[in-house]
């Protein structure tokens, strides 16, 4: 069994992005799951991406904004609206919206997120 406090957490951010890292690579040896907590401030915007060998799932907790999908789609995504993307599946989040949208975000297998924010603690 492995027990996770606060000061284990990793938190990285990017403008108008927080991403807290429950457990991932950098706290578990689990080859299973990245679990963290995805906090973006009104305006921010995760720009599409995708990772090629990872499927990830987000279950929106607070605020709402819009899915940035692939070829230039996007779809509403608010409180209780559950996403999964497939590996290799184009995603990203643009809150328009006037309060911080707050998101889980499960990823399987693991991956450690680092390399994709400027700033960690």
């Amino acid at each position: 069994m492995e027990f996770f406090a606060q000061e284990q957490f990793r938190t990285l951010a990017n403008p108008g992005v927080v991403s807290v890292q429950l457990l991932s690579p950098h706290n578990s040896p689990s080859s299973r799951i990245t679990i963290t907590q995805v906090t973006m401030q009104a305006g921010a915007v995760q720009p599409r991406h995708a990772h090629p060998a990872s499927e990830q799932i987000w279950v929106a907790i607070s605020g709402s904004g819009k899915l940035l999908l692939a070829d230039g789609a996007t779809r509403e995504f608010t409180v209780g609206n559950v996403a999964r993307f497939a590996a290799g599946d184009v995603h990203g989040f643009d809150n328009a919206g006037p309060e911080p949208f707050v998101y889980m975000s499960m990823t399987t297998p693991p991956i450690d997120f680092a390399y994709a924010y400027g700033e960690s603690r």
